[in-house]
């Protein structure tokens, strides 16, 4: 069985779902509501687990009690979870998402987890076929990517510690959000150049995505669908990427098959009912 580590951000996230999305002092009556364990790396860990990988994610959980949903909830999608700050009774990082009915397009306020100091556990960090990570938790990150035996990096956004990691890189998924600060232009070209990693892709929503590997580049569609929910989506792309990587495909069809399962994903509404489409 493949063995996925992924390290990185694991919340808890609040998902409303509006038929229109509130102004300043307004309020709007949910339609459905769920609460799920969320984070970029904590998703993509429930997708590679539900993809048939052997999971386990490396993030900070603690003590307090909304610590014990985050548990409860990936355990229960076969992710093994190692908690790198086991003592702390700090409430876990919480996300509030907000998800138009009419287009699926989402918003989302979050506190992440970018004041809080995480060491790697004392008994280290497990072998892994291929590890993932998403930058968050910064000590954490470094040290998966350096006892890496294949590194895929979850690109969403610039953060310092991508300075240390990408180095280590065989995969770097960006999103076209993402700005190297080496860049010398805008462009998808530019950021590949400057990211240097072996391959580097860059998504951009439903349009195709773009990949690059040394002097060979080529974009790959995205299948079109409906979408309803898009939150998530990402994540659950870089979960699926990861799997498709392990098994050495070539990484076009690596990311075709990363593309199918997200767009699954998107055409369900809620954080964990289109797990059972796949």
């Amino acid at each position: 069985m493949t063995r996925i580590l992924c390290a990185g951000l694991a919340t808890v996230d609040l998902v409303y779902r509006v038929d229109r999305v509130p102004g300043v002092d307004e309020k709007a009556q949910a339609t459905a509501f769920a609460v799920a364990a969320g984070g970029p790396a904590a998703n993509a860990a429930v997708t590679a687990a539900a993809l048939g990988a052997e999971v386990t994610l490396v993030t900070a959980v603690g003590t307090h009690p909304l610590g014990s949903l985050i548990r409860a909830d990936l355990t229960s999608f076969g992710v093994r979870i190692i908690d790198a700050s086991p003592d702390s009774c700090a409430p876990p990082p919480v996300s509030a998402i907000t998800v138009l009915a009419g287009t699926g397009e989402r918003t989302i306020v979050s506190r992440n987890a970018g004041d809080v100091a995480v060491a790697v556990p004392d008994g280290g960090l497990p072998d892994a076929d291929l590890t993932l990570v998403d930058g968050h938790h910064p000590a954490l990150a470094v040290a998966a990517a350096r006892g890496a035996r294949r590194l895929l990096v979850d690109a969403g956004s610039w953060r310092p510690v991508f300075a240390e990691i990408l180095p280590y890189a065989e995969v770097v998924a960006a999103s076209a959000a993402f700005r190297h600060p080496a860049a010398t232009a805008p462009t998808d070209a530019a950021l590949a150049a400057a990211i240097d990693a072996p391959h580097v892709l860059v998504t951009h929503g439903p349009d195709p995505v773009r990949w690059f590997s040394g002097d060979r580049s080529g974009e790959v569609p995205v299948p079109p669908v409906t979408a309803v929910d898009t939150a998530g989506a990402g994540d659950v792309f870089h979960g699926a990427l990861a799997v498709a990587l392990a098994g050495s495909a070539d990484l076009p069809d690596c990311i075709a098959f990363a593309a199918k399962v997200a767009g699954v994903r998107v055409t369900h509404e809620g954080p964990r009912d289109w797990l059972a489409a796949l």
